[in-house]
């Protein structure tokens, strides 16, 4: 099983930055889930933002929700920047 997501953070160009239970920070694109269904209405700005970790996962307002497994698999380990 992959580490689960206990933070988000909404960036631009709607990518989220993910703090996950074994604590990595990772970046992950939702630029390619935008055009299906229920994830289209996360193109405008203040839904997209509204993006919040749930149950190990990412949920936003408007009932959209990833797979735990999608977002770890499919994000990019970001290194923090120390200061």
């Amino acid at each position: 099983m992959n580490p689960r997501v206990d933070k988000v953070k909404p960036l631009a160009k709607h990518r989220l930055e993910l703090h996950f239970t074994d604590g990595q920070v990772r970046l992950f694109d939702m630029t390619p889930y935008l055009g299906t269904g229920i994830f289209a209405e996360l193109q405008d700005p203040a839904i997209f933002n509204t993006a919040v970790a749930s149950l190990g996962t990412v949920t936003w307002a408007n009932g959209a929700d990833l797979c735990p497994d999608t977002l770890y698999l499919g994000s990019i380990e970001q290194q923090l920047k120390a200061g």
